[in-house]
């Protein structure tokens, strides 16, 4: 071929190789890019006051005086929201105002035979107080305004009776002229309507500002908190200010689902006001600012990756893959070593280095099962140990995973060294194990290293095996190899399909991913490191 098409086919097979090295970086930033930046929001994000005061009351962390008067500022605040709820459940729901008006009627006969009222009165008194009580509980379960203020009215009637003055009936008025007060401006024919309406305000803003005040606490963390980031807090909002609806866009036409203000469904009562005054007030609420929670990489998880860090992820993660390594890595050098120096071109050699290659295409999962059937249910029950998922039995699978990968790797390194430098060893007196460990293996050491960073990686992120023989999605720190643990692969899995309540933190999610592939590329760039120092000492550099 002349000089000409051969310059010009160089050039043009070079352009394609950059090409395609440019393909595949622009490939890795549109994918590792977008999750890494969605990442970052679980450690750098707007946290509210009520991030501030988790973190006080479960780690201890923060100002004390700070943060409390931070929360004293913003409960100020929120009692306008808390008092406007307050005036319209009681038309909504009276339940525990019905509740109050019975237990006052037996307050009050205890109150007469404490004061030794004379029998006959006393008899008077509690037939009183049972009308007052009957007409109260006839207003509440009344389902036309006119009727209740009825009843009302009945009641408020005997307001100036001096036998009740300073007695606990006195309170049958208070309730009176708060449900009188109430039923200005509500319809109870849409009793039932505002019923459903009013549980959606209340979740939304439980969600939004957490527990009311005066409410028992919750037994879950996550519910003794309101929104601790700006972003949550957006989507509380979007719930507490509108609300989905099927309507029709025309007479006659198929129902199509609308955004509905969740103002205009309670047009004309008292809770109109609660939405204009939290859309205004809800940064003073709960006071977000810039936070930068660093101690997302150490802390537990708490309500199920709801709160917390992934400290144990990581450690079980870097613990199961370092031991996969420490046990593949020896056997495997071992293993290539033999079929390079001592094993000859033999059937035998041809057919192992076939299962070699086979084994590396083997899915994950087939590991998987295998680790669950041998080591987790035989081998490690056979030895005394206990049977069950362990970080031993996880490590010893993933070994076994990327036992293949360590010896085609080590062996081609094993192939590539000169063979002047072997002979010259031998030359010079030197054993065939003395010329392969002092010689053959040291020159071979940047591409067993090579082999070394993809199994790293590999390891790593499986899932398949860790999930049959190591993983948990919940436990405590391990403290022994014969224990599980979690990890970052496992948990990421685990919070994407079947952990309802952390999916409603998909921060915590992308920064578990975001940990995962700041890990596997900083055990590649300590291998990428070590094997360039190594290359440079072999060349005399």
């Amino acid at each position: 071929m002349r000089i000409g098409p051969r310059l010009w086919l160089d050039r043009l097979f070079t352009a394609l190789s950059l090409m395609a090295v440019l393909m595949i970086v622009v490939a890795l930033i549109a994918i590792l890019l977008p999750m890494l930046w969605r990442g970052s929001s679980a450690v750098v994000f707007r946290g509210t006051v009520e991030f501030r005061r988790m973190q006080l009351e479960q780690h201890g962390r923060g100002d004390s005086d700070d943060v409390r008067a931070e929360v004293e500022q913003a409960a100020r605040i929120r009692q306008g929201a808390y008092d406007l709820l307050e005036q319209f459940a009681i038309v909504v729901d009276p339940s525990g105002m019905e509740k109050r008006a019975r237990q006052i009627h037996r307050e009050f006969g205890k109150q007469l035979e404490h004061r030794g009222v004379p029998e006959d009165q006393a008899a008077e008194l509690q037939s009183l107080s049972k009308r007052l009580r009957g007409e109260l509980l006839a207003a509440f379960e009344a389902t036309e305004g006119p009727e209740a203020l009825t009843h009302v009215q009945t009641v408020l009637a005997h307001a100036g009776d001096m036998r009740l003055a300073g007695t606990v009936a006195a309170q049958y008025f208070e309730l009176a002229g708060r449900y009188k007060n109430a039923l200005a401006n509500v319809d109870l024919g849409r009793r039932a309507e505002y019923g459903v309406l009013f549980r959606q305000v209340q979740e939304a803003l439980r969600d939004l500002l957490g527990p009311p005040p005066g409410s028992p606490l919750p037994a879950i963390i996550k519910d003794q908190y309101g929104a601790t980031r700006w972003d949550q807090a957006t989507r509380h909002m979007e719930r507490l200010l509108w609300v989905e609806k099927w309507l029709p866009s025309r007479p006659g036409e198929l129902l199509q689902k609308v955004r509905v203000p969740m103002e205009q469904e309670f047009r004309g009562t008292v809770l109109t006001k609660l939405f204009p005054y939290v859309r205004e007030h809800v940064g003073d609420m709960l006071q977000p600012r810039w936070t930068c929670y660093w101690q997302f990489f150490f802390d537990d998880s708490m309500s199920s990756h709801y709160f917390g860090g992934v400290g144990p992820e990581i450690l079980g993660t870097v613990l199961v893959t370092a031991l996969a390594i420490a046990f593949a890595l020896p056997v495997g050098v071992a293993t290539a070593a033999y079929l390079v120096e001592c094993a000859g071109d033999t059937r035998p050699t041809r057919v192992l280095r076939t299962c070699v290659n086979t084994l590396a295409g083997v899915p994950s999962i087939v590991f998987g099962l295998f680790g669950l059937a041998f080591f987790v249910i035989y081998l490690l029950p056979k030895l005394g140990l206990r049977e069950g998922s362990s970080i031993l039995a996880g490590a010893s699978t993933l070994a076994l995973l990327v036992l293949p990968v360590i010896i085609r790797a080590s062996e081609e390194a094993i192939r590539t060294v000169p063979r002047a430098y072997k002979e010259a060893a031998l030359a010079l007196g030197a054993s065939r194990f003395r010329c392969f460990v002092t010689v053959t293996l040291p020159a071979a050491m940047p591409g067993i290293l090579t082999g070394l960073i993809l199994s790293m990686s590999r390891a790593a992120g499986e899932t398949a095996p860790i999930l049959c023989t190591a993983a948990v999605a919940m436990g405590p720190v391990p403290t022994s190899l014969m224990q599980p643990t979690r990890t970052l692969s496992y948990s990421s899995y685990d919070m994407a399909v079947g952990d309802k309540m952390a999916m409603l933190a998909p921060h915590n999610q992308f920064g578990m991913v975001m940990t995962l592939v700041a890990i596997v590329l900083l055990l590649n760039i300590v291998a990428i490191v070590i094997r360039g120092r190594i290359s440079r000492k072999l060349r005399g550099q």
